[in-house]
């Protein structure tokens, strides 16, 4: 496989991400100096709190899967690497979102349980 494109595809990816948040900060700072906050805006920046750790757990769980895939697309011949690799990539990656959503499912209904209490 040719790493390069795969460098540089997630140097940009990082990149992006970066801009991104610097960006959402900027403005939040911007309308907090400007008093410009309403209803709608606070429910915008508000915390995510437990969700936004199921997110992290789903794309780590994605990112281990495709590691897992590379890993193993070692041990084959180098005639079927390249296809096991790839293969290997979306099956790992299937079962990574597969196990988020039992997770996420059991998470959220503890969550839900413990609000109606």
């Amino acid at each position: 496989m040719d790493f390069d494109f795969l460098i540089g595809v997630s140097f940009f990816v990082v990149v992006g991400y970066v801009i991104k948040v610097l960006s959402d900060n900027r403005v939040r700072k911007h309308l907090i100096e400007k008093g410009v906050i309403d209803e709608n805006v606070k429910y915008l920046y508000a915390d995510k709190g437990p969700l936004q750790y199921l997110s992290s757990l789903k794309w780590g769980l994605v990112l281990i899967g495709i590691g897992l895939a590379f890993l193993f697309g070692q041990f084959f011949p180098s005639r079927i690497s390249e296809e096991m690799t790839v293969g290997g990539m979306f099956l790992f990656a299937g079962l990574g979102f597969l196990i988020y959503y039992f997770v996420a499912k059991e998470k959220l209904s503890q969550i839900n349980q413990k609000e109606a209490a």
